[in-house]
């Protein structure tokens, strides 16, 4: 048996047209999707702010942010809150569309390998990535994380 010192636990989210790849402490909680309310002269990715523990979250479309598909949400998708980790004490939180619940997973450095796909990176990519030969991509949480304030500062 392999050494688990260098595994990470990650969970692989389904958005339309791809999987994020992310590490497992950076969600907070899970919730059905319910309609956000809207944000004023906000870009179409950020799809409103939805209300969660006192707070009131930005809810994006990562695929639709990232130029990856159309998404828009339905009565099936669920909404991931994540940690932000740009420190920011107005929006310790922000929230993503996803469709279905996320999948644990157990991430080997060697099971985790960059993907050779040609082309520039969508926004708010980090890395594309092969774990055991399933394509997913990493996510640029700092970025994705500015692109919400400047979109609601804009608004």
């Amino acid at each position: 048996m392999a050494s688990t010192t260098n595994d990470i636990r990650g969970v692989l989210i389904q958005v339309a047209g791809a999987r994020l790849l992310l590490p497992n402490a950076t969600i907070a909680e899970v919730l059905s999707y319910a309609e956000p309310e809207r944000v004023e002269n906000a870009p179409e990715w950020l799809l409103g702010r939805i209300r969660w523990r006192g707070w009131r979250l930005p809810l994006i479309a990562f695929a639709r942010m990232a130029g990856i598909s159309d998404e828009s949400a339905a009565l099936g998708n669920k909404v991931l809150v994540l940690k932000a980790l740009g420190g920011d004490p107005k929006m310790p939180y922000f929230a993503l569309l996803t469709q279905g619940f996320p999948r644990l997973v157990t991430v080997a450095r060697d099971e985790l390998i960059a993907d050779a796909v040609g082309g520039d990176l969508p926004p708010g990519v980090q890395a594309r990535v092969l774990l055991r030969e399933d394509p997913a991509l990493l996510p640029d949480l700092s970025a994705v994380e500015s692109r919400i304030g400047e979109a609601l500062q804009a608004a």
